[in-house]
């Protein structure tokens, strides 16, 4: 991908997500979801606009967090405990707390390094074995247990619905985090490449998007 095409891609994104929060009176953050896009190519994205960038992976977002400059990073992906250890102190928001275990590890690692870790619920909102995620059920559980433990700051909650899920699966999520919302719950990331102007309609206010940034990639 050159740079004219990518910043299209950028300012098309840009554009039609806040055409999608206009209808709703919201503000939407723009997380760029950056599996395998070089260093070069982030440091890119982030000169024609982007603000944010998300990582799936552990190895590679310690290999290219030195060389981008200017971006909040965001970890989206799934985590194992072992490997919270290269993301606690070190990211602005970990997306993917999908249980209490790695949420009370990802508590103890940020009192031995005395910050406040902030992160997201992860909710499977359709009961999907193929995801991870806290199902519907057991997510106020979850966001409960979470809130009592002192080095870790809930923000809000994170999704991947199904692909072609109706508009009721993206309702039952804001209807879960409106439950929840106030002080500093506030995010509700919901919304990738192919759905986020649908997330952004039915209350999501933070999208991850990957393919529409950057076309398409080897996994």
């Amino acid at each position: 991908m050159d740079s004219d095409e990518l910043k299209r891609n950028v300012d098309r994104a840009l554009s039609n997500i806040a055409r999608a929060a206009d209808k709703q009176s919201s503000r939407v953050t723009l997380v760029a979801a950056v599996k395998t896009v070089p260093a070069d190519v982030i440091n890119a994205a982030v000169s024609y606009g982007v603000t944010d960038v998300g990582e799936n992976r552990v190895q590679e977002f310690v290999a290219k967090r030195d060389g981008v400059q200017g971006a909040k990073w965001h970890f989206i992906g799934t985590l194992q405990r072992n490997k919270a250890k290269y993301l606690v102190g070190k990211v602005s928001l970990i997306q993917s707390v999908n249980c209490a275990a790695l949420a009370a590890e990802i508590d103890r690692l940020a009192g031995l390094l005395g910050v406040t870790q902030d992160v997201l619920i992860e909710v499977n909102a359709a009961g999907e074995a193929s995801k991870t995620g806290a199902p519907l059920c057991e997510a106020d559980e979850l966001i409960g247990y979470a809130r009592t433990l002192k080095n870790v700051r809930v923000r809000g909650l994170m999704s991947v619905p199904p692909i072609g899920a109706d508009a009721s699966v993206y309702e039952r999520l804001y209807r879960l985090y409106q439950e929840h919302a106030g002080k500093q719950f506030d995010v509700l990331s919901v919304g990738m490449s192919g759905d986020y102007e649908k997330a952004i309609e039915c209350g999501s206010n933070m999208v991850r998007l990957g393919t529409a940034i950057f076309g398409r990639r080897k996994q």
